[in-house]
């Protein structure tokens, strides 16, 4: 009897820590995304997005590296799941180019959730999508 008890004990353990994991994904946006933006379906340039949160801010990164671009500003609506991203970036020239990103934030129940919508880089805007690795 004393041994269904333990095992009935050590189920119910791992089951509150599987439970734990899963609600731990924190911020929606959290997390590094890759994906694409263009123009159009022949014109495509990759990116990587790195959200963070410190539990008052969001903040980030287009793609990190060398070339990486801070993001001055970012907001989520959770009403709405929209996000706005703002940020700039001066160029070797020294020509200073503008980003701006609105998109939509779409599969909330999976880890591997998905942001699309417009990206404007400079004077060029196109759609993009990304998706949480």
């Amino acid at each position: 009897m004393q041994a269904h008890v333990s095992r009935l004990g050590g189920f119910l353990a791992v089951l509150v820590l599987a439970a734990s994991v899963s609600a731990q994904y924190g911020h929606p946006l959290k997390g590094s995304w890759s994906g694409d933006w263009g123009e159009s379906d022949a014109d495509r340039h990759r990116l990587l997005l790195q959200f963070d949160w410190d539990g008052e801010t969001i903040t980030g990164t287009i793609n990190p590296g060398p070339n990486a671009v801070a993001m001055e500003r970012v907001s989520l609506d959770p009403s709405t799941w929209t996000i706005h991203v703002e940020a700039e970036a001066q160029e070797p020239s020294g020509a200073v180019v503008r980003y701006v990103i609105d998109g939509e934030l779409r599969n909330l129940g999976s880890y591997n959730r998905v942001i699309s919508g417009t990206w404007t880089q400079g004077g060029v805007t196109g759609d993009f999508t990304i998706i949480r690795n």
